[in-house]
């Protein structure tokens, strides 16, 4: 009986250790996480524009909006692959109604993240924090990811929802809470969140591309 129960504590031990972390869901590929308030310094930062290289600081960037989603990615990664096109449904979904997204590249050249995003350029405003994989610990996204128990090598997508209109007007630090996703979004999850924060869940309204869907019926 002993080698037995031996044999089988060694295969419990294993499969604690081998099994993926609670807070992110390993499918098929995937690195889904939820949807969390963490305790984060998260400071306000200045990087330049994919576009055309000017400076870019976020609390200005985001005076006056509703809600705003910063999305630190690498365009090689394919966890980011399987969001971009989520993010780009939810952006054109909600962006009507005050959600603004502004995307950090980190890890890949400007030339890289260009061709990621095609000719037609991205949606939404995205700026560059590094271009090396030389330079991940010494990056803004690495320090936020270490401070919310972010395990994963890279950390490619990494989600931070801010409301601009509790941010803090003056000082390095916006804010000492952020709602955070530590890998790819859950789309129910970040829709439902989403329409709540920008209070369409009370009034009662409708995205207005479901609008524009129900006009045609």
């Amino acid at each position: 009986m002993k080698p037995r129960i031996v044999t089988l504590a060694a295969a419990l031990v294993l499969t604690f250790i081998l099994a993926p972390r609670a807070d992110v869901r390993a499918q098929d590929g995937h690195e889904f996480a939820p949807l969390q308030e963490k305790q984060v310094d998260y400071k306000d930062w200045t990087f330049k524009s994919l576009k055309d290289d000017t400076p870019v600081n976020l609390r200005q960037w985001a005076d006056g909006k509703k809600l705003v989603l910063v999305v630190y990615f690498a365009s090689w990664c394919k966890n980011w692959r399987y969001e971009a096109p989520v993010l780009a449904k939810l952006y054109e979904k909600y962006n009507p109604h005050g959600l603004d997204v502004i995307a950090v590249s980190e890890y890949a050249t400007r030339d890289d993240v260009r061709k990621f995003f095609g000719d037609g350029d991205a949606p939404y405003t995205v700026v560059i924090e590094s271009e090396s994989n030389e330079a991940r610990d010494k990056t803004t996204h690495y320090t936020y990811r270490q401070a919310c128990g972010d395990k994963r090598n890279w950390g490619s997508p990494f989600n931070v929802f801010l409301e601009p209109a509790t941010l803090k007007k003056e000082g390095a630090v916006l804010t000492e809470k952020a709602w955070v996703v530590g890998g790819e979004l859950i789309e129910k999850d970040v829709d439902k969140f989403i329409r709540q924060r920008l209070g369409l869940e009370k009034e009662g309204d409708k995205p207005a591309t479901e609008t524009k869907r129900e006009s045609k019926l």
